[in-house]
């Protein structure tokens, strides 16, 4: 017997995902995620059965609520979708599925619309964290035209800054959460390798490309294509992970923490061509960094990644900061990533040699692709 329930699909930043309003899922955990897995076609590699788009950037789902009793307007759970195993992760956020889920509430009319902007407050449940999204609405209505591109999305669209409050610890609760800029670690059938482990709108674990025999200007596919590559850098993901108190050993990363921490490796900037055959010069950007993404090589970039990213080159001592460069550290960063770059501003302060971020924002573009009735098998 097919049940259904009422969803929407939106494109947000270089994701997309499934949004649902809370009150159309069960409130036990077990049952919803039972629900998510049905309606995204998971555990298939193919997710043929199902909505999810076989890659971890389309498997991924948005519960969203109307908030009535705090500060802000609405509250917004993230929840990544394993494709080839039956497992729904709420570790972390996404922040490119963030940016539609101010949008979706203003189609559903959990905000009033304001002219010419309509900020939206933004509760996400997995960080605890909030996220104020300025959304344009011309003469009170939403558009989704404009003339804003980011890389990794074809085409252009309306200009949407995502603004993350308090972005520190949004994990672990501590910005760095070994209370350490740099650990060595010790890996299985490599040796020892300098990590940073920073918690800023998410947690990433940070090696230098030329540590692991990188350039650092690699494209996805070219990650990708070598297994001895993905085995080595979810063994450093899982150790990072262990040092973090997540897992007792890193083999448990893929199955119990696959999300986080997100693997990231930092080069300097340089001249490069992107996936899509884009000539990047070394003086577009300031620093190369390449995502990893449930196992697999990032297509683009995880806005968190490039949000913590860029809290990480403010502090001294840590991989990005070395690397970057403490003297070029400025209130914007641009980051080179496969397939373009990326801008990210913040706001911090250094109190008595402590770096305090105040807040990371970046744009996106968002658009609504279909809502409707989604069947699952009861």
């Amino acid at each position: 017997m097919l049940k259904e329930l009422q969803c929407s699909i939106f494109r947000g930043g270089t994701s997309k995902g499934v949004f649902i309003k809370e009150e159309e899922l069960p409130e036990n955990k077990e049952e919803r995620d039972q629900i998510l897995l049905r309606i995204m076609g998971s555990p298939d590699e193919r997710q043929i059965d199902g909505l999810g788009g076989a890659v971890s950037t389309t498997s991924k789902v948005a519960i969203i609520s109307k908030e009535s009793e705090n500060d802000w307007d609405v509250n917004y759970t993230f929840a990544q979708v394993q494709i080839d195993k039956p497992f729904v992760s709420y570790a972390g956020n996404c922040g490119n599925i963030s940016s539609a889920v101010g949008v979706f509430a203003l189609e559903n009319k959990m905000v009033g619309i304001t002219s010419p902007i309509t900020t939206v407050r933004v509760y996400n449940t997995n960080t605890k964290k909030m996220i104020h999204e300025h959304i344009p609405t011309p003469n009170g209505e939403i558009t989704y035209e404009g003339d804003f591109a980011i890389s990794g999305v074809p085409g252009t669209g309306s200009k949407i800054e995502l603004e993350f409050l308090n972005p520190e610890g949004s994990f672990t609760g501590k910005l760095l959460p070994t209370g350490q800029t740099k650990d060595v670690l010790s890996i299985e059938g490599f040796g020892d390798i300098a990590v940073s482990i920073v918690d800023a709108a998410n947690p990433l674990v940070y090696i230098k490309a030329e540590d692991i025999g990188f350039t650092g200007t690699e494209s996805a596919s070219d990650i990708d294509a070598k297994p001895e590559n993905l085995e080595l850098l979810e063994k450093i993901r899982g150790e990072a992970a262990v040092k973090m108190g997540l897992i007792n050993v890193w083999q448990e990363g893929a199955t119990v923490t696959p999300g986080v921490p997100k693997m990231t490796i930092i080069a300097s900037a340089q001249d490069y061509t992107t996936d899509s055959g884009k000539e990047i010069a070394a003086s577009d950007y300031n620093l190369s960094m390449r995502m990893m993404s449930m196992q697999k090589a990032h297509k683009t970039i995880a806005l968190t990644g490039a949000l913590c990213t860029a809290a990480a080159c403010a502090i001294p001592g840590t991989i990005p900061n070395e690397v970057l460069g403490n003297e070029n550290v400025k209130n914007e960063i641009v980051l080179g990533h496969s397939d373009g770059t990326i801008s990210v501003a913040m706001k911090y302060k250094n109190e008595d040699g402590k770096i305090k971020i105040e807040s990371v924002s970046s744009h996106r573009t968002a658009r609504k692709i279909m809502t409707g009735t989604v069947y699952y098998k009861g």
